[in-house]
């Protein structure tokens, strides 16, 4: 349990700059490049866990990776590289400061607001008389302000994100163009798996040259829902939990021992064998998001790989 990547401190050639967020750690190195360490972090209720999950920060940039290829026709991003299987390398940009959350379906956060009687959720209606997890007559975008490591994202709609001037208005057009068309290739791909992309968010930042590009994550477990397709409307008729992918799993076990964030409640405490349970079912998850078998990297030394893989794409460029 111990070849965990919980923290970095590397030091690049023509390194300026180091941003750390809950799972990410982002390195600026001079020439408008950033490399982007994914480590094994877990972050819930927008709280990092005291201990890391095996091989989740190679299974989240993986994903993420191949997700931004297949998405590349449509929607630009910042990707140039991959040289380890917990790095992405590419263009650096200034982040917008929201996440675009879109949700296909009532779920999660949504399903929350909804049972204690909101049908207002960022600014977006939600129509009376629905079930937990079923499906929106429309995709709809429920913004969020992004929160450094440890505070916790707030909702907000798109008039106070214009009102406050966190985004001009035609830049934000872009992103919500940008999020309904990743959405329904996301939803498309993963219909192709089996799965129902059930909500996702999605983060852009902008070039020095001024494009709009996706950044960070897309349609990974930590920044995703999924729900299988086999007995989805099965389960709903009978008012059944559907058979989902995604980190709810870690929420529900999380409030079962009485924490969800909380101001005064305590990270309940993460057995070996519990953590165990978590990276495999984080493999899991890999399998069937992807349809590819996951490899396992050499976590000897994890650092020291890191490190000398960047060094090796870096000098080669």
């Amino acid at each position: 349990m111990s070849n965990t990547i919980i923290d970095t401190n590397f030091d690049f050639p023509g390194q300026n700059g180091i941003y750390k967020g809950k799972v990410r750690e982002v390195y600026r190195l001079e020439n408008d490049i950033m490399v982007m360490v994914a480590t094994d972090r877990l972050s819930a209720f927008d709280v990092v866990m005291p201990r890391g999950i095996p091989f989740k920060g190679q299974i989240l940039n993986q994903i993420a990776t191949k997700m931004m290829a297949d998405t590349s026709d449509i929607v630009p991003n910042w990707l140039l590289a991959s040289p380890d299987p917990n790095v992405a390398i590419g263009h650096a940009c200034e982040p917008f400061k929201v996440e675009m959350v879109i949700r296909g379906y009532m779920s999660g956060h949504a399903a929350r607001e909804y049972r204690i009687g909101k049908r207002m959720l960022c600014g977006v209606p939600m129509p009376d008389g629905m079930q937990e997890n079923d499906k929106f007559p429309e995709p709809i975008i429920t913004p969020a302000t992004k929160a450094e490591m440890g505070d916790h994202d707030e909702d907000i709609s798109r008039e106070d994100i214009l009102k406050k001037g966190i985004v001009s208005e035609e830049d934000y057009t872009l992103l919500e163009h940008y999020t309904k068309a990743l959405f329904q290739r996301g939803s498309e791909i993963a219909n192709k798996r089996g799965l129902i992309l059930v909500d996702t968010k999605y983060e852009f930042g902008k070039t020095k040259a001024g494009k709009i590009v996706l950044i960070d994550e897309i349609h990974t477990p930590d920044s995703s829902r999924y729900f299988y397709t086999e007995g989805y409307e099965e389960r709903q008729k009978a008012g059944e939990a559907q058979k989902q992918l995604s980190k709810e799993f870690v929420r529900q076990w999380l409030i079962s021992n009485n924490f969800q964030g909380l101001e005064g409640q305590t990270v309940p405490e993460m057995s070996d064998a519990y953590i165990e349970s978590v990276s495999e079912r984080y493999i899991e998850l890999y399998e069937n998001i992807t349809a590819e078998t996951f490899v396992k990297a050499d976590i000897a030394n994890i650092h020291k790989r890191i490190e000398q893989n960047v060094l090796h794409y870096l000098n080669a460029e």
